[in-house]
């Protein structure tokens, strides 16, 4: 997994609503980017999480940052979660986990005895230089928002 220093991989995906997002081109605007990895649309913990960051978009927005969603979920999927929950920010497609294996949040999970490969819950903010300034690996989904504004206003740049 990347740590706080490191050089963010770019990527090139489509969003929910098939258009194409690039990190470079997101940095290239100026903007900080809230880069955040959850495992599937419409389960109750990524809801939870999303609706933290949907909750507090505006105070992030003032801070400079955009939001980009990532989970290995369908373009449709993405859309109805969207739709669902009214979220402002966009949903990457990941289908390929291209973008999740070169951050390293695709990895081996535990659930009820079983082992799978899967998303791992995890958020990087990432500077306007394409440098990660912050991995919260710990998320708390009712409470991600706090999390990072809590950091930001601690580390304002």
């Amino acid at each position: 997994m990347l740590k706080a220093g490191d050089k963010a991989p770019d990527f090139t995906v489509p969003d929910q609503t098939g258009n194409t997002v690039s990190l470079s081109t997101v940095l290239g605007e100026g903007k900080r980017v809230i880069l955040y990895f959850y495992p599937k649309d419409n389960t109750t913990g990524c809801t939870a999480e999303a609706c933290s960051l949907r909750d507090g978009y505006s105070e992030l927005l003032r801070k400079g940052f955009v939001v980009l969603g990532v989970s290995a979920d369908s373009a449709a999927s993405h859309r109805r979660f969207i739709e669902k929950h009214q979220l402002p920010f966009t949903l990457l497609v990941d289908a390929d986990h291209a973008i999740a294996e070169a951050y390293g949040t695709w990895g081996e999970k535990r659930f009820m005895g079983r082992t799978y490969m899967g998303m791992i819950r995890t958020t990087f903010v990432i500077g306007v230089d394409g440098s990660i300034e912050q991995v919260f690996e710990k998320v708390d989904t009712k409470r991600h928002f706090e999390q990072i504004a809590e950091w930001a206003d601690q580390n304002q740049k």
